[in-house]
């Protein structure tokens, strides 16, 4: 049945093109990034359970902790997001099969083949533990193998980053995982560590040399039950003939105490090369065809071989070859007369049956001679052996690795038969990251195996303001910095863009490298700047209205009025006006347009003397125009008197005898 989501296009970038695999929580989609124009891998959660916060986290968790590396044997992830109801995220694409893949195919794999693809693996996993990443899940199926024989880690969605404990712990009640691979303090207690990756990477080579898991069983309790009470068996007693020295191997990362194990997998990996060296195996290249071990590869062997813990592997291509028995005696018999020398003397009788010599043979004689040299060598080393180790041999120097990179201080450590526990991580202003600051105790002389304490740099203690905050409301943007040991302040400023109560910027910039305790201002929108009124007296309405709006003002016309100073139809007064200084954005602005000079009302001179008249009515703001006829007493006016005219109206008066 076609897969339904095959062709989505998801937030408009990638399509998905083809189904890659399928499993219980999620589905994995070759797609096409439509802005890049190429191939990646799109994993899809399963449906059920997009709406699980739980299970979202881990998928946001898998981006985040892939997205903290950048190394060519670790699968990279560039997006993870949601769209269409579908939770996903974008994975490099690696062209192969998985190891478990591999190991169905060919059953199981040389030491050569076996060493070829765990040395990639320890070194991606060693780029994790240095960024504090656990992974938690390594298995067969996360072990991705390209078809240009390029081996990388995948799915990240257990891991988690390392507490100050240095272990993650186990939250929910629910422990996630593959149980064939857990470690004794995963099943037991919830809580992981590097060397819980440790554990897990030396399940996998035991089963890439064996053809299978080390532990089966009808349930997963019972497999579980197997790893924290049982130690892991020898690759050899499934494989005769592999060398002691991957059997210890084998031993030394599958330890049940996690303090007996390799402390990291950069430590794994310093080992798995030893061992190398030691066997003198040559590099051979990553296994993505066909097997070169199978039946022949077994060297044949007359022991008998140890009862198994479980069923093989069906696909083990040695499970008939060991399933047989070898005899139990361990010699091979002899016919008579087969190899045994001549049946006859020269003269062609049989001779007869030898006679024992009297007294001890001379060869059990030389045997004795021999074994009580032996014993009395054995006994002279054992006693110069206990005599050296009581007197200087159980002493060793604690070297002084301050200032020596992690890996290469171990080493010292190592060799000076001290034990080191795991490095705890620690600020500082002056050593540099990844750099020994102190060990505990620091020098001197003591026992062989004393635990030696690390103290290594995690470089300066920065932390940095998300610049993705800016634009957000101010109290969105104070609850995220909370969980920043930063001392959080708040100013506020004018902005055109940002709305008011809204974040504008941050000082220092967003993104900048604060230390403890600094502080840090939230610069917060006040809204726009206040702005002035201009002064549109004189202007048209229109042309006045215009100018305001275009400052961001509310125009509101109010009845006209009069003015003397101001043509009629042009603006006379605004309110507020300039005087007021700036005012906020947008406020309201009123504005009165002129309807021409002031109206007076026409006082009453008849009767009045020309001259006294004249003072009236210019003393109103009025002309006078006179005429005179045979007097100086003013007869009649016009206009009247009580009439309402503009001001500088001429008044005609008419002057006669009184």
């Amino acid at each position: 049945m076609t897969d339904p989501v095959v062709g989505v296009v998801l937030e408009g970038r990638y399509r998905l093109e083809e189904r890659l695999a399928r499993g219980g929580m999620s589905t994995v989609y070759a797609a096409t990034d439509l802005r890049l124009h190429k191939t990646v891998a799109v994993k899809v959660m399963a449906e059920h359970l997009a709406h699980d916060p739980t299970f979202v986290d881990r998928f946001t968790r898998e981006a985040r902790a892939a997205a903290m590396l950048s190394h060519p044997n670790v699968v990279g992830v560039s997006d993870q997001g949601s769209d269409q109801g579908l939770v996903f995220l974008v994975m490099e694409l690696v062209r192969g099969r998985t190891l478990r893949d591999l190991l169905s195919a060919r059953g199981r794999l040389t030491v050569a083949e076996a060493f070829a693809v765990l040395e990639p693996v320890l070194s991606g996993l060693t780029a994790a533990h240095r960024a504090g990443i656990v992974h938690r899940d390594i298995k067969p199926e996360n072990v991705l193998i390209g078809v240009d024989g390029v081996v990388k880690v995948a799915d990240f969605g257990l891991a988690r980053a390392v507490v100050g404990t240095g272990q993650t712990s186990q939250t929910g009640g629910v422990l996630i995982g593959t149980v064939a691979y857990l470690s004794p303090e995963q099943l037991e207690r919830g809580r992981a560590d590097a060397r819980s990756d440790i554990y897990a990477a030396g399940i996998v080579l035991y089963e890439m040399l064996t053809g299978h898991p080390p532990f089966g069983g009808d349930t997963p309790l019972a497999v579980a039950y197997q790893h924290v009470h049982h130690d892991v068996p020898a690759p050899s007693a499934e494989v005769p003939g592999l060398p002691w020295q991957v059997d210890e191997l084998v031993a030394r990362t599958t330890r049940r105490d996690p303090a007996g194990r390799p402390i990291d997998a950069g430590a794994f990996l310093a080992e798995l090369n030893d061992v190398r060296r030691d066997l003198g195996i040559d590099p051979v290249p990553v296994p993505t065809g066909q097997s070169t071990a199978g039946p022949n590869t077994l060297r044949p062997t007359n022991r008998p071989t140890r009862p198994r813990p479980h069923d093989r592997h069906p696909s083990d291509p040695g499970t008939e070859v060991l399933g047989g028995r070898a005899p139990r005696g361990g010699r091979t018999s002899m016919l008579p007369g087969m190899g045994a020398g001549p049946t006859t003397d020269v003269q062609g009788r049989r001779p007869g049956p030898a006679r024992p010599r009297p007294g001890v043979p001379d060869h059990i004689r030389r045997r004795r001679a021999r074994l009580a040299i032996a014993v009395v060598l054995l006994l002279a080393v054992t006693a110069g052996a206990i005599g050296w180790w009581f007197g200087e041999g159980r002493w060793t120097q604690v070297p002084s690795v301050a200032g020596k990179e992690e890996v290469a201080a171990l080493d010292l450590l190592r060799d000076a038969g001290l034990d080191p526990q795991q490095p705890v991580g620690e600020w500082s202003e002056t050593v540099p990251a990844g750099v020994v600051i102190s060990t505990d105790p620091a020098t001197g002389e003591v026992i062989r195996g004393t635990d030696v304490d690390i103290v290594v740099s995690k470089g300066q203690e920065r932390y940095s303001v998300d610049p993705e905050l800016a634009g957000l409301p101010v109290e969105q943007v104070e609850a995220e910095l909370e969980d920043l040991p930063l001392q959080v302040t708040r100013g506020e400023d004018y902005d055109d863009e940002i709305p008011a109560g809204h974040v504008i910027r941050f000082d220092p910039a967003a993104g900048t490298d604060l230390k403890r305790d600094q502080v840090v201002t939230v610069v917060v929108s006040q809204g726009r700047a206040p702005v002035a009124v201009p002064d549109v007296t004189g202007q048209s309405p229109e042309q006045a209205t215009k100018n305001l709006q275009d400052l961001g003002f509310t125009v509101e016309r109010v009845p006209d009025g009069r003015s003397d100073a101001v043509d009629k139809g042009e603006v006379m007064a605004i309110d507020p006006g300039p005087a007021a200084g700036p005012i906020p954005f947008a406020s309201t602005v009123r504005i009165q347009v002129s309807a021409g000079v002031p109206l007076v009302t026409v006082p009453d001179v008849v009767g009045k003397s020309g001259d006294e008249a004249t003072q009236i009515l210019q003393a109103a703001g009025l002309q006078v125009e006179a005429t005179r006829f045979f007097g100086n007493s003013v007869l009649r006016q016009t206009p009247a008197a009580g009439e309402q005219v503009e001001l500088g109206t001429s008044v005609t008066i008419l002057l006669t005898f009184g």
